[in-house]
């Protein structure tokens, strides 16, 4: 990855940035030097990236390859940590599936995203739904919101515990070297996520998180991702009512679902963010050149699994794989300087 990242700075023809140092003062080399690429890669070139279910394994990496023409692979890869029953698309059975997959495309060289759709702290079961009471979008009341932020109560003891089988997986990561950019608590300016909606409960429960996984666990490869849902329909919020603060967050991120991309939502983001670095952190219908031209400072974005095929043609996809930094160009970039 050091080589991959370097090189792509110097072959891409531009000068190394001034990066913000990561939001952790014990951050790896990996995850500073991965942090100092992605400050400069802002508005330098558009990353593509893919996410994939954690059943079906990584294979989303490869339709991408196959759907957009075979003109690259996806330099970024996503995947999640999952919350369901085993055997289902997001089992928590392929954990170790996940960080399997994520050392396989590192060791090729793309650059690694990973998520958690966290459990509701209101259960003790290892998996729930999406919906229904204790699924993912079921709701915490305020009562049981206090007992979560108060350390030492039952539901508060409960996440820890689900925090810290996360924990375990990203431990395995930091052991191979590899930098994760972490975007935990996604979507929460919506209201449909057990966390979402809530933001001033929102913006403890991430600076909880943060302390959790870097002062108690010491896991110093992740970068700190805010990443919220675009902005426009009554039931989402503004970015900066959840934002939780500079010192915990390295980059923002949106997600985009509504095939808007909207002028406002990027200016947005990029007011709140400061001169920290920004991208699309999900999508459905990929962005168009166009768009990526006009939004210059987000960094990459994420097609969400299905939505590949679904929510785009041929010829879009084959569009933007074209305009963006694809996995094989990052290589190239690599032998290039050696």
């Amino acid at each position: 990855m050091k080589k991959i990242l370097t090189a792509a700075v110097a072959m891409l023809g531009f000068s190394s940035v001034f990066a913000q140092a990561p939001v952790n003062p014990n951050a790896t080399p990996e995850a500073r030097e991965l942090l100092q690429f992605i400050y400069n890669q802002s508005g330098h070139g558009l990353l593509a990236g893919q996410h994939s279910y954690p059943l079906y394994s990584d294979i989303y990496m490869e339709r991408a390859y196959h759907q957009s023409g075979e003109v690259g692979h996806p330099a970024v890869f996503g995947q999640d940590f999952g919350y369901s029953k085993p055997g289902s698309l997001d089992g928590i059975n392929n954990r170790q599936r996940v960080v399997d997959n994520a050392i396989k495309w590192h060791d090729k060289g793309a650059i690694i995203t990973l998520m958690w759709h966290a459990v509701p702290p209101t259960t003790d079961a290892n998996y729930t739904t999406w919906k229904g009471e204790n699924g993912i979008q079921s709701k915490l009341t305020d009562a049981q919101w206090d007992e979560l932020l108060k350390p030492g109560t039952e539901i508060n003891l409960r996440w820890q515990a689900q925090v810290d089988v996360i924990a375990f997986f990203l431990k395995q990561l930091q052991d191979q070297n590899i930098p994760v950019i972490w975007r935990p608590y996604h979507e929460m300016n919506g209201d449909w996520f057990w966390w979402g909606y809530k933001p001033g409960h929102y913006q403890k429960l991430f600076r909880m998180l943060y302390d959790r996984l870097t002062n108690y666990h010491h896991l110093n490869n992740l970068l700190w991702v805010f990443n919220a849902n675009e902005i426009g329909s009554s039931n989402v919020m503004d970015y900066d009512k959840f934002y939780p603060g500079k010192d915990v967050v390295d980059i923002l991120a949106t997600d985009v679902y509504s095939k808007n991309y909207e002028k406002g939502d990027y200016e947005a983001l990029l007011k709140l963010a400061d001169g920290k670095p920004v991208a699309w952190g999900e999508c459905g219908q990929i962005p168009t050149p166009e768009i990526a031209k006009k939004q210059p400072k987000m960094v990459w974005f994420m097609t969400w699994c299905e939505f590949l095929e679904t929510d785009n043609t041929w010829e879009s996809r084959s569009a933007i794989y074209n305009y963006s930094i694809t996995l094989e160009k990052l290589n190239a970039m690599r032998a290039k300087k050696n």
